[in-house]
C-alpha cells in the first residue's frame, strides 16, 4: 500500500496532465471529469503527456497527501482501463508492463 490510509479504489485520469497542476486544480479534474468526490479516500493517478512524470491524489482524513514522481529515463505505461488494483499500481510505478502480466486461477472467497 502506497500510503497507511485504506484505499478504495484507484483511479487513472487517462488525459495526459500540466503536472504544475496543485492540490485545489487536481480535485477540481476529480470532479468535473471523473466525477469523483477527491474526499472520498480513493486514489486518483495522473500522468503528464510525456508519460514520465505521474503525480497521486489521496485525502487522508485531514488533508491532502501528493506524491509526485518523474523518471529520469523511460516512460509509465497508461493502461487501457480507468480503475486499477492496488497490485496494478504497483507494476505501473516499477515500469511492468501490465499486459505481459498473467495470473494462474485462484480460488477467492469474499466476506460481505
Amino acid at each position: 500500500m502506497l500510503f497507511h490510509y485504506q484505499i478504495r479504489n484507484y483511479y487513472l485520469f487517462a488525459s495526459p496532465t500540466d503536472m504544475r497542476k496543485g492540490v485545489d486544480s487536481l480535485c477540481g479534474l476529480v470532479n468535473n471529469e471523473l466525477k469523483k468526490n477527491p474526499l472520498s479516500g480513493d486514489l486518483f493517478i495522473f500522468i503528464n503527456r510525456r508519460k514520465n512524470q505521474i503525480k497521486m491524489l489521496h485525502w487522508q482524513g485531514d488533508g491532502y497527501a501528493i506524491f509526485y514522481k518523474r523518471l529520469e529515463k523511460g516512460t509509465y505505461e497508461v493502461p487501457a482501463a480507468d480503475l486499477l488494483t492496488g497490485e496494478q499500481l504497483l507494476f505501473l510505478l516499477q515500469g511492468i508492463v501490465l499486459k505481459s502480466v498473467k495470473k494462474h486461477k485462484r480460488y477467492s472467497h469474499h466476506f460481505v
